[in-house]
């Protein structure tokens, strides 16, 4: 989706996708210290949000946290459903793009209501409720958004909860800042190649036709936030399917011609499904990964801490061909809203 081509330019979604390269490569690690610090000596976090601003960043922090064996809990619901959980001995971070979420305002306030000293908050918009209801807020550099569907923000949310990770384990990068500077120049620049790349027309033109893509993959949030972003971005319906739920009795309903994306798929059950979803329910797979598949494989690099995030922009570029090439207006859904519910 380069810039240059009238096509992509017009978009802000685009432009504010391009410009989570400069997210990344700007971001300070620094400035969570404190809160990992807090986390370590609690044990147990729990990170909560809506949409977007939950699903990539608060399932990626959980999947390095239960990858790396910490000995710290962190869990994930959305605000009303926490609400209903004793959260006492937590730190809660609770993260919306607009600062006005009326979930996660509500569950803040009561959390207040109840003497709760550790509620920080991560958003991109200053001034806003969250600031009021929690006991420190982080602030976004990424700015404001204009298309409806999240994406810069989302990815700093992420960076957010990565930079507190890296303090957890004592990463060198965040002990060095020169070497933290470099590496994240050097992400940043991969990441705008990626979401700069053209895809194969024919490869678009089949998926712009497909009535439904499913997405499959771990539960780190990436299979998760791109099946959000298809609703989103291409106006066509979409499913999550985890892990390897794509193998257990999904295929009853599947229909010829439709779609599945697998992202960074396990290599043992790729044959299988090659033989169950592509051979015998007739769908087209293609996947996103680091390696090549068996599959058509939109290839990508791979970075220490970034291959999710990598995986997630590819995602995005791909979308944005299909809404291109559908004649959609990405950046103003007809029903969907840039705040899901306000305050």
């Amino acid at each position: 989706m380069n810039p240059v081509h009238a096509k992509y330019g017009q978009f802000a979604l685009v432009r504010e996708m391009l410009e989570t390269a400069d997210v990344i490569a700007n971001f300070d690690m620094s400035r969570t210290r404190h809160i990992a610090k807090m986390i370590s000596e609690t044990g147990r976090v729990f990170l909560t949000g809506e949409g977007s601003s939950r699903i990539f960043p608060a399932k990626n922090f959980i999947y390095r946290i239960l990858k790396h064996g910490l000995p710290v809990t962190a869990a994930t619901d959305g605000s009303f459903q926490a609400a209903e959980y004793n959260l006492k001995d937590w730190v809660v971070i609770g993260a919306s793009n607009s600062g006005q979420t009326k979930e996660i305002v509500a569950l803040l306030r009561n959390l207040e209501k109840q003497g709760h000293q550790k509620r920080i908050g991560v958003t991109a918009n200053p001034g806003t409720l969250i600031f009021d209801a929690t006991n420190e807020c982080i602030l976004l550099s990424c700015g404001k958004e204009n298309a409806v569907a999240a994406t810069k923000s989302v990815v700093e949310q992420a960076l957010v909860y990565q930079s507190i990770f890296t303090h957890l384990i004592g990463c060198e990068c965040a002990q060095d800042p020169s070497k933290a500077r470099d590496f994240a120049r050097e992400v940043g620049g991969i990441a705008r190649e990626i979401m700069e790349t053209e895809y194969d027309a024919e490869l678009i033109q089949k998926l712009a036709g497909s009535p439904m893509i499913y997405f499959a993959g771990r539960n780190d949030g990436v299979a998760e936030e791109l099946t959000l972003k298809t609703n989103e971005i291409t106006r066509k319906k979409s499913d999550y399917l985890e892990g390897t739920y794509l193998l257990h009795g999904v295929e009853e309903v599947m229909n010829a011609g439709e779609t599945c994306v697998l992202i960074n798929p396990f290599p043992s059950e790729c044959q299988k499904i090659k033989e169950l979803i592509e051979g015998r329910a007739g769908l087209n797979v293609i996947a996103i990964a680091h390696e090549e598949t068996i599959f058509p494989t939109v290839r990508i690099p791979s970075r220490p801490g970034f291959d999710s995030y990598f995986q997630l922009m590819a995602g995005w570029n791909l979308l944005v061909h299909i809404g291109v090439q559908l004649g959609i207006n990405l950046d103003k859904p007809v029903r969907a809203r840039k705040i899901g519910n306000e305050f």
